[in-house]
């Protein structure tokens, strides 16, 4: 009966194995493309995750030694107190200090409340200095002050515990910033030294009481 087989019929399966051979073929140079894109992929994502990480950790080096060396270099301008002759008893009766706004002295037994606290109105500063005591920087503004300033001061303020801002008619400066024997006088809040007085200031090594309350004080009626 082999023998009676038709050519064409030995050609025919001759072509459906070809055809078998190529397509198995295609598919063994599909997955080894497919295995090598991934494997392509894979280590590009592993490549960028590095670098992602690498420059992240750039960046908060960065940050940190410029935190660091704004905490340490002088501020251009600023204005300091010898922290010894500033008082700092608790007192019920009104205090006539030597500066405006103050940055340290006698002041009430009761503290402004100073975390992140936008005061629209004047505060006492008896209690604004009781808020310096502690380690808060309080910036405070006059009449001649834009309001774009003041938006971009409150917007800092309200994110820094330790902070308070008011305003001060009487104050010669149009935007002063006060810490415990320090004072800083800008007439725009876009000033570099602003921030410079923030990181260096608050909760600073000028703090006669770090750490203490900046909350349960007085607050704007």
């Amino acid at each position: 009966m082999a023998g009676n087989i038709p050519p064409q019929y030995n050609s025919r399966q001759a072509r459906i194995a070809e055809m078998r051979r190529a397509e198995q073929s295609r598919d063994r140079r599909n997955k080894a493309l497919a295995i090598t894109l991934s494997a392509a992929v894979v280590a590009a994502l592993i490549g960028f995750g590095a670098w992602v990480m690498i420059d992240q950790q750039d960046k908060k080096q960065d940050k940190k030694d410029a935190e660091a060396a704004a905490r340490t270099a002088p501020v251009t301008g600023e204005q300091s107190w010898d922290a010894k002759t500033l008082g700092r008893n608790h007192v019920e009766t009104p205090v006539k200090y030597p500066m405006n706004p103050p940055v340290g002295g006698d002041h009430s037994p009761r503290w402004m409340n100073c975390n992140g606290d936008v005061y629209k109105n004047a505060v006492p500063e008896v209690n604004a200095v009781h808020s310096l005591e502690h380690g808060a920087v309080w910036v405070t503004y006059n009449e001649k002050a834009a309001k774009a300033d003041l938006d971009k001061l409150s917007a800092t303020v309200s994110k820094t515990p330790y902070t308070l801002m008011s305003p001060v008619k009487e104050q010669a400066g149009t935007i002063v910033l006060s810490a415990w024997g320090k004072q800083l006088t800008v007439d725009s809040a876009s000033d570099a030294r602003v921030a410079q007085f923030f990181t260096k200031y608050v909760q600073g090594p000028q703090t006669p009481e770090p750490g203490a309350a900046c909350t349960n004080g007085l607050a704007e009626k």
